[in-house]
Parts: structure tokens; C-alpha cells; sequence
């Protein structure tokens, strides 16, 4: 099966407006009275100040670019990101939920604009400015929500009017590129199988200080929603990675949080098998 009858190329792009507004004569006015120089920085102000609809698009615009991430692996610096043709329909389906909300907020934001500018003022009393807003149809343009998918670039079905050992060349460079790109997207997944399994051995390692430790579900929540996710996202069919994933999902059979809380020995038979992987692989 070839790479791009397995994976597409998916890019998240969010836009929001961050509602802050630098204010020179606060600036100067702590420049001064410090007796800095202009370029120690500036005095910003959060001009929506009061007001949690402004914010939670911001906050929620992050949860999001951060959902995207963690269901794709990197093949470009910037832009688009590797999506397993497995997991589209979910991944598709989940982010036109989030687009949905995301732009029924922002309705809210410009719906209620001209009241959310007045309770902003009188949080900002004297460094209240009338002209620090802009008009209601600018904020609805500075927030958007896009997805684009394209098909992964099939090496071996060029057709250019070139030279054939031009031509040849140029599909050779393409297919290491892509090689390139492919090994770093599996080094991204063991890269993130090792840092969970680091994070359980630790937090398994009793200590007198841990006597008051918190668990929680997400403890053994998150390692199996990631051995879930591998299985998406080992596109080369990495033996090794799909060995050390399987590892971790029989640990965590009939695993509770309940159980590692009040029981040392069930901390400690974890520990061991977390450390048993750890050692086998060449991370």
C-alpha cells in the first residue's frame, strides 16, 4: 500500500481577536517613572477586560490548534500536518463540531459587541478609550475557523515535459523527501510513547513525600487513548513501535486508579513492566 492511499495532509488554521490594545500614555507613564528606555517594553491593556466570551474563544481556539496536533503527525515546518485516512471521518467529524461552536461564540461576541464594550469600560475607568475598538463587522472578520485537506503528493505520477533523466532525478528527491518526512513522523510517535511512559515510572516511583499523592483517571486514561492513537498513526507499520505500544496496552489491562492509590505492590508490579518497556527500546 502506498503512503498516500494512507494518509492526506490536513492544515487547522484559526484566526481570533485578541482584544488587546497597546496604551502609549501608560507606557510612557511607566518608562518614565522608572526612567527606562522605551525599548525595556510596552504596557498593553486587555481591552474586553471583564467580559469571559472574548476570552474563551481565545482559550478555546488553543484547545483546539492543540486536539489538531495531537491527531496528526508533522510533515511540514508550518501548514499542513500527516492525518492517517483512518482516523479523516472522525477527525472531520470532530472539527466541524468545534468550527460549528467556535463560530456560534463568535456570533455571540458581535451579537452582544456594543454591551460587552460598555462593561469593558467601566473595568477600565480611566484607561477606558472609546477609539481602542474597532467596528462590530471588523471583529466578526478577524475570527475564522478553516480546514483544508490535500491528498498526499504520489512520487511516481509525474508527468511534466521534462528531460527522462530530469524527470527521473526529480522524483528520486521527491520520494527521499517524503522518506525524510515519514521518519520523522514516526519518531514523533515514539518520541510521545516515551514521554508517557517517563511520566507513569515516575509518578509510580514511591517516595515519602508521595504519601498524599493525587491520581487521577486521566493516569491511566491518557496512556490508552495514545495506544488507541498509535495504531492510527504508525503509517510505516514500525514493528518496534507497534511491539512497544502493544506492551503498554497489556499493562494497562484491569488497570484502575483506585487500586494504584491504595495499593503499593499494584505501584510497584506497574513500575516494573512501565521500566521493562523503557529498557527493551533504543528511544
Amino acid at each position: 500500500m502506498s503512503i498516500s492511499s494512507s494518509v492526506v495532509l490536513a492544515k487547522l488554521t484559526i484566526s481570533t481577536w485578541t482584544a488587546s490594545k497597546k496604551d502609549k500614555m501608560r507606557t510612557e507613564e511607566v518608562l518614565n517613572n522608572n526612567h527606562a528606555d522605551g525599548k525595556a517594553g510596552r504596557f498593553y491593556k486587555n481591552i474586553m477586560v471583564g467580559t469571559n466570551r472574548v476570552k474563551y474563544l481565545t482559550d478555546y481556539a488553543a484547545q483546539c490548534r492543540l486536539k489538531h496536533t495531537g491527531l496528526t503527525f508533522p510533515w511540514e515546518d508550518r501548514g499542513f500536518r500527516g492525518l492517517p485516512t483512518s482516523m479523516f471521518m472522525d477527525y472531520k467529524a470532530e472539527f466541524n463540531k468545534r468550527r460549528d461552536r467556535f463560530l456560534s461564540k463568535r456570533d455571540e461576541v458581535c451579537d452582544n459587541y456594543g454591551a460587552l464594550c460598555e462593561i469593558a469600560s467601566h473595568y477600565l475607568g480611566d484607561m477606558h478609550d472609546p477609539d481602542d475598538y474597532p467596528e462590530v463587522d471588523e471583529v466578526f472578520n478577524k475570527y475564522a475557523f478553516e480546514m483544508i485537506f490535500a491528498p498526499m503528493p504520489e512520487t511516481g505520477h509525474l508527468v511534466l515535459d521534462l528531460p527522462a533523466q530530469e524527470l527521473a532525478d526529480m522524483r528520486e528527491t521527491l520520494q527521499s523527501d517524503t522518506d525524510v518526512r515519514l521518519n520523522q513522523a514516526t519518531r514523533s510517535s515514539w518520541d510521545r510513547l516515551y514521554k508517557m511512559l517517563q511520566g507513569m515510572s515516575q509518578k509510580l516511583t514511591d517516595k515519602e513525600s508521595d504519601a498524599k499523592a493525587r491520581w487521577y483517571d486521566s493516569f491511566v486514561d491518557n496512556p490508552r487513548e495514545l495506544c488507541d492513537l498509535l495504531t492510527h498513526l504508525n503509517v510505516t507499520d514500525d514493528p518496534d513501535l507497534e511491539r512497544a505500544r502493544k506492551q503498554l496496552e497489556d499493562t494497562l489491562a484491569g488497570v484502575s486508579v483506585g487500586v494504584l492509590k491504595e495499593s503499593p505492590i499494584a505501584r510497584e508490579s506497574m513500575k516494573g513492566k512501565v521500566d521493562t518497556i523503557l529498557k527493551q527500546f533504543e528511544w
